[in-house]
Order: C-alpha cells, then sequence, then structure tokens
C-alpha cells in the first residue's frame, strides 16, 4: 500500500505541475494576443488625414507644395470633415510655368485657388448630385453628372478616396475662382 501513495504522490505532483504548465501557456497566449491587439489598435490610431492621404498617393506634390506655401496644411490635417477636388500633378502642368510660379508666389491668390477645390463635408461620389455646391472659398463651383462627373470643367477621375477627416476626389484640372 505504502508504494501505491507514493505513486499517488507522484501523479498528484505531476498533474498540479501539469495544471501550473497549461495555465502559464495559457496565460501566455492571452498576453500575447492583448499585446498584438495593442499594437494593432496603436497602428490603427494613426490614420492619415487629408493631407497625408494625397502625399501618400504620390500624384500630389506640386498640390501639397501649394498647400504649404498657403499655409493651409494645418487647416486640411484639422478636424474636418472635407471634401477635396485634388488636382493631379499633370493637372497642375496644364497650367504655364510662369503662370503657376506666380500664383504660388501670390499667398491670397493662391488660397482662394486652393480653397475654391475643397467643400465642407464629407460628400461621397454616391452622394453626389449635379448643381451648384458652396466651397470653402465661398463661391460656388458647379457639378454635372451626365457624361462622367465633372467639376467646374475638371473631369473627376477617381472617387472616394478616404482620409480620416474627410474624402479626397481627383480631378484633371486646377479650377478657378469665377
Amino acid at each position: 500500500m505504502g508504494n501505491g501513495s507514493g505513486s499517488d504522490n507522484h501523479s498528484a505532483t505531476f498533474l498540479a505541475l501539469q495544471d501550473t504548465l497549461i495555465f502559464s501557456e495559457i496565460y501566455m497566449k492571452k498576453t500575447l494576443i492583448a499585446t498584438v491587439l495593442a499594437l494593432g489598435a496603436a497602428f490603427t490610431v494613426q490614420a492619415k488625414d487629408i493631407v497625408d492621404t494625397a502625399v501618400a498617393a504620390g500624384d500630389f506634390k506640386t498640390l501639397a507644395t501649394a498647400l504649404a506655401a498657403a499655409g493651409l496644411v494645418d487647416t486640411l490635417k484639422g478636424k474636418g470633415p472635407f471634401t477635396v477636388f485634388a488636382p493631379t500633378d499633370a493637372a497642375f502642368a496644364k497650367i504655364p510655368k510662369a503662370d503657376l510660379d506666380a500664383l504660388i508666389k501670390d499667398k491670397a491668390k493662391l488660397t482662394a485657388v486652393l480653397t475654391y477645390h475643397v467643400v465642407p463635408g464629407k460628400v461621397m461620389a454616391a452622394d453626389v448630385k449635379a448643381g451648384k455646391v458652396k466651397t470653402v472659398q465661398g463661391s460656388e463651383l458647379t457639378v454635372s453628372t451626365s457624361g462622367g462627373v465633372m467639376v467646374d470643367k475638371a473631369k473627376v477621375t477617381a472617387t472616394d478616396i478616404v482620409a480620416d477627416n474627410g474624402v479626397i476626389h481627383v480631378i484633371d484640372t486646377v479650377i478657378m475662382p469665377k
């Protein structure tokens, strides 16, 4: 009988050790999962605003330069929401270099042109309707939807580039306030 009792002690010790190992393994897995989730949440918090989204897209270098020259970067990094009709580098290239250089140097005129490309609120492509739309600049631009979406005389070439403070719709021409 004494022999069975020693065996029972070993079995109990083994079972206790096994329970401890299982508990430790579960604890480690939970800790690992919590760490991964925390890191994921930290990276998710770093969503991109309108400016960062445009810069990351890579085809808006001239727009980014113009926004900086006009002092509008902080505004478009703000809470919003904003809808931006963003001209590509190719759209800015349609403006003669001397005219573009003069525009970049004239902060008041540049600000007026750039804010004419911005509409308050977040307007997704599915919500676009033909008609007049008031811009942040104060004037109205004309949106038409027959034969593709146009903003004044600019064709919308890509839509619904979502940022954490609004949305970007890409246009092929720089639009000027009337």
